[in-house]
């Protein structure tokens, strides 16, 4: 018997979290993240199936998605977003759910339309409705929580030292108090993603300007976290997915941020040759000291009975100051679809063993178009079979106005 499954439509909105802090449905991005939303609203497909749909800004080029479909992709229907909410018989299609990046009030009044078309079983999940409790799952405060049921239940020598742990930081006196103890400190929104929202202070006295920005933090978003900046050797992160009250392990990713935290790319296939091999060696050791604890932790939480979908828990590899290599095994939780999620199924693309490299690119003052050009000249593609074997692999197909992209190095 073959089961009539019905399709699932996609949305890229990685602001989300900003949406939740702001909590307004009719919260919008800034113009340049507008254009981020559009330039890579791409993405989702490589979650799809040839029965789904994604909302875009702009139909992909057939000249574009030939090279996906030599992969072994299955190419999803693309819906230009600006005609889907008004083309009746768009909206009232027998969908199965609607699966945007990431929920949030202004997520659900945007995707109303085509909820009420869902199937029962999504109208029973508790993503279908927006309710005001749900905010604080995706803040940092609640991630701090999850980590210290973490560290008192599972306590290993390996873990971050409580006295290492973030704070909660409602006014300048508490940042002061913790210049006093850990000299160096990132500062953190409790709403906010891909390393935006970040502000490291390493000299006293600090400078006006960025008192300014972590009280605007928190006066904006109520508090401001505040962490000791370590010893950073590895970034590594814990991906999952939350299904009627269970949690489900799905893989580890290997992403790489800069000194402010700020997102780069993530490593396919493994780490690179060049990491030191004991900070290998404790990588590869961790999970299995992490992901079984976070499991029970995050099942017994309200994750678990508020949340269906996919979500990363982002760890941190340090050295502290004797020299020991430690865990943070809960810096953020996403609760979304993230790019370490993503760079899993990227590696199903490649040649078995062959590493490579997923990275979004923005240079302020360049078109991502130039850069895609120059690339596909420098490295082109090779395949082996279905598989990447070598070169560069635009994700995203740039207009000539895209400030944004993603792409694969192989």
């Amino acid at each position: 018997m073959i089961l009539n499954v019905k399709p699932d439509i996609y949305f890229f909105n990685p602001t989300c979290e900003y949406a939740v802090g702001n909590g307004s449905p009719n919260w919008q991005a800034n113009r340049l993240l507008q254009q981020m939303e559009a330039d890579l609203d791409l993405l989702p497909m490589l979650f799809a199936t040839s029965k789904d749909a994604v909302l875009v800004e702009n139909i992909p080029s057939l000249q574009h998605l030939e090279l996906f479909q030599k992969l072994g992709i299955q190419i999803p229907e693309f819906i230009l977003k600006k005609e889907a909410f008004l083309n009746s018989v768009v909206l009232s299609r027998s969908w199965n759910s609607v699966k945007p990046w990431g929920w949030s009030p202004a997520a659900h009044k945007l995707l109303t339309p085509f909820k009420k078309y869902c199937s029962e079983d999504f109208k029973k999940s508790p993503v279908f409705n927006w309710r005001d409790e749900y905010r604080e799952l995706y803040s940092k405060k609640f991630s701090l929580g999850i980590l210290k049921r973490l560290l008192l239940e599972f306590p290993n020598e390996n873990f971050i030292d409580k006295d290492q742990t973030a704070s909660v930081c409602y006014q300048k006196e508490d940042v002061e108090k913790l210049i006093a103890k850990w000299n160096n400190l990132m500062i953190k929104a409790p709403w906010s993603s891909s390393g935006r929202g970040l502000q490291p202070i390493t000299k006293t006295p600090v400078h006006p300007k960025v008192w300014e920005k972590l009280l605007g933090i928190i006066k904006e978003q109520g508090y401001a976290m505040a962490e000791p900046l370590l010893n950073k050797k590895l970034d590594i992160a814990f991906q999952f997915k939350a299904e009627k009250q269970k949690i489900f392990f799905v893989g580890i990713s290997n992403f790489k941020a800069d000194s402010n935290g700020r997102y780069l790319g993530n490593h396919l296939n493994g780490l690179p040759d060049s990491i030191d091999p004991d900070v290998l060696t404790f990588a590869q050791f961790v999970p299995q000291i992490i992901v079984e604890p976070l499991i029970h932790v995050l099942e017994s939480s309200d994750i678990a009975r508020n949340y269906e979908g996919y979500f990363g828990v982002d760890a941190l590899i340090y050295e502290d100051q004797i020299g020991k290599l430690k865990i943070n095994p809960c810096l953020e939780i996403n609760l979304r679809y993230n790019m370490g999620l993503l760079s899993i199924y990227l590696e199903q693309l490649l040649v078995p063993g062959v590493k490579g490299l997923y990275k979004t690119w923005y240079e302020p003052g360049k078109m991502y178009i130039d850069f895609k050009n120059e690339m596909e000249q420098k490295h082109p593609v090779r395949l082996k079979g279905r598989r990447l074997e070598s070169g560069f692999l635009s994700l995203t197909d740039p207009g000539p106005d895209s400030l944004f992209g993603a792409y694969l190095l192989i």
